[in-house]
């Protein structure tokens, strides 16, 4: 049989009988049954299709599709007309469409060679394999995203802080960032005053202002003037909350209302000023700051109370103990002398020291009362002439054994005169007493800060009234303060 020789191959195209393929792509070289074809542009004979004699063999079966091997053919399409003007340009078209057939049929077949050279479980394992591939990409894709709208955020959030900064509001730490009640109304607050810090909104000037006889200068004027006054009131607004102390808030506001009106006095020339509504914010946003350092305060003088109440409680354990001890020595002791009494014969003095014994149960069952029952105690009205001038007195309660002590313990080196003790007595609820007498003068307490401090400016009489009005009996009652050492000190 006859058979084309190498490279040479059937033209996918149709129109020739053969084509060379040159390993890569289609050349021009073709054929017709072994006649040169002569290219009707250039009027040149092709080369011609060599062709050799093999002896007949029998058909073998199908080789395998290599790489090198051309592309199969493409389905024909309708026949073209061809002539002497549009065959070049076909020509041309049609060696940019073999040349991408050719590539992509190389690497299909490629493809087809390698899958169909793996077993099937590798072949599963590839893609399995190709698809985690493909998860962990979308995944970082998703990622990705999700860190471009973080930082997409943080860029307005760096743009908004710029723009509060030009105007002098910055982001400070404010005392009540802390608190776990205020917190809240804090963030509410200056979300309010970031808002409203803009010309326009937390400070005004006039618009009909002309510098130079120019309204554009006029105009540049008042929003420079506007701005650095804005900047300095927040200035004076920041500076304000960071030393606000406990109980000077109202010094503290008057400061930003000065502030206020200085800039408005300044400002006069093209109305310029603060407004209510910012400067009524700022106020706010003040008095937060002082309601924090408050309860810090209080808290940590009820905690200097507590500890004080703490000490108080184990002195008192410490002397019902003792008492109690003494107390059974001596009962111990008349029980062994009533005994040899009664032994000897004398039953009139082993009565005479029953009395006495008695008298030491009924001491030893009060000490017992006194450390099971712990409202039980003294309710003391006190003053200090000396100290706090008249009409001020101080009421509170002890469990001391003896409430004398914890008189004393008041009047020592820290107030100048002792006490003068207007009331002292005992009551099975000293606590209900006291916290009577607390909520009756509460309007009169000197410290409306710290509660635990207990001074009420109150004539001694208005507390014995109060007492005799919730029936709380008082053997005895002075309503007039000796005073003996500050009178001689300062003698009138």
């Amino acid at each position: 049989m006859t058979t084309t020789a190498p490279g040479w191959y059937a033209d996918p195209t149709g129109r020739y009988e053969h084509r060379y393929w040159d390993g890569q792509r289609w050349t021009d070289s073709v054929g017709a049954n072994g006649q040169q074809h002569v290219d009707p542009m250039t009027r040149e004979p092709d080369r011609v299709t060599p062709v050799v004699d093999v002896p007949d063999v029998p058909e073998s079966p199908r080789a395998t599709p290599s790489a090198s091997a051309p592309p199969v053919s493409t389905p024909h399409r309708a026949p073209e007309k061809i002539t002497a003007f549009n065959a070049k340009g076909i020509a041309t078209r049609l060696q940019v469409e073999n040349t991408a057939l050719a590539s992509e049929n190389a690497r299909l077949q490629a493809l087809l060679a390698d899958l169909g050279a793996l077993e099937v479980a590798e072949r599963d394992a590839r893609i399995a394999k190709q698809r985690e591939v493909e998860i962990d990409l979308k995944n970082a894709v998703e990622r990705l995203g999700a860190e471009k709208s973080r930082l997409d955020s943080a860029l307005i959030v760096s743009r908004d802080r710029l723009a509060l900064e030009e105007f002098g509001l910055f982001d400070f730490e404010h005392p009540a960032e802390a608190s776990a009640t205020l917190a809240a109304e804090l963030e509410a607050l200056r979300s309010q005053i970031r808002k409203t810090n803009k010309v326009g909104n937390a400070i005004t000037a006039t618009s009909n202002f002309t510098f130079n006889n120019s309204a554009a200068k006029g105009r540049t004027f008042v929003t420079q003037m506007s701005r650095i006054m804005l900047r300095a009131y927040n200035a004076e607004a920041e500076n304000a909350v960071k030393t606000v102390k406990a109980g000077n808030l109202a010094s503290a506001q008057k400061r930003l209302s000065t502030a206020r009106e200085q800039i408005a006095k300044q400002g006069t020339m093209i109305d310029l000023s603060v407004t209510d509504h910012y400067h009524r914010l700022r106020l706010q946003e003040l008095e937060l700051a002082a309601r924090h350092l408050q309860a810090l305060a209080s808290e940590k003088e009820l905690e200097r109370e507590r500890r004080a109440e703490l000490r108080e409680q184990k002195v008192l354990e410490a002397e019902l103990r003792r008492e109690k001890e003494r107390l059974e020595k001596e009962r111990t002791h008349y029980l062994n002398s009533i005994q040899r009494l009664r032994d000897a014969g004398d039953e009139e003095g082993a009565l005479a020291l029953q009395a006495e014994l008695d008298r030491i149960d009924a001491e030893i069952a009060e000490a017992d009362y006194r450390a099971a029952n712990i409202r039980a105690g003294y309710v003391y009205v006190i003053s200090n002439l000396g100290a706090f001038g008249d009409g001020v007195v101080k009421i509170g309660m002890t469990r001391r054994l003896d409430p004398m002590d914890r008189v004393r313990e008041l009047g020592d080196a820290s107030v100048p005169f002792i006490f003068d003790v207007h009331a002292l007595f005992f009551s099975d609820d000293a606590v209900g007493v006291e916290a009577m007498l607390h909520r009756e003068f509460a309007d009169q307490r000197l410290n409306k800060v710290n509660l635990r401090k207990e001074f009420f400016r109150v004539e001694p009489q208005a507390v014995l009234d109060a007492l005799k009005q919730h029936n709380v009996a008082v053997l005895e009652f002075k309503t007039h303060a000796a005073a003996e050492d500050f009178r001689s000190s300062w003698p009138s």
